[in-house]
């Protein structure tokens, strides 16, 4: 079986991150969304929320699950018999990192990158610019899934919350 992994904080996920687990998914007999805890990161959802939005925005997706690890990825990897990551790249500036972990995983691990160029339309998306768009009221429709316009819209408009 040809196992992928796609990891990232999600937090949350965005039409950009959907876009390359889709892709990988057609490309990968399974593909695990892994949800990397992250403890010197602060999260506006905690990781069963993002888990769950995971989960529920993949579901047509027959092929894929979603995990969360902590730890070093190559370990995760190696517990579920996974040879190589899926990595988005927005720009160059994503590639300058990117290649680094890729070249430390290769040789911790034997676990290859493949690096997707990401929809040109996702290219300046990312959960950063997502969560400071919703924070000041803007519409960031275009930019998730609906469940994900409505979980920033109720964690981060007070007129919302009880």
């Amino acid at each position: 079986m040809r196992r992928a992994v796609c990891p990232g904080s999600f937090d949350p996920v965005t039409n950009g991150h959907l876009d390359i687990v889709g892709r990988a998914s057609r490309l990968f007999d399974e593909v695990i969304v892994v949800v990397l805890i992250n403890q010197s990161k602060t999260s506006l959802f905690t990781v069963e929320e993002r888990i769950d939005m995971l989960q529920k925005v993949t579901s047509s997706y027959p092929n894929i699950r979603v995990e969360s690890f902590r730890g070093l990825l190559v370990d995760f990897c190696r517990a579920q018999q996974a040879t190589v990551l899926v990595k988005g790249l927005r720009a160059v500036s994503d590639f300058d990192y990117e290649l680094q972990m890729a070249h430390m995983n290769i040789g911790l691990a034997g676990v290859e990158t493949l690096f997707m160029p990401t929809n040109p339309l996702y290219s300046f998306l990312s959960s950063s610019l997502v969560k400071d768009v919703a924070k000041w009221g803007g519409d960031v429709s275009p930019h998730v899934p609906d469940l994900v316009r409505e979980a920033l819209a109720a964690r981060l408009d007070p007129s919302l919350r009880d």
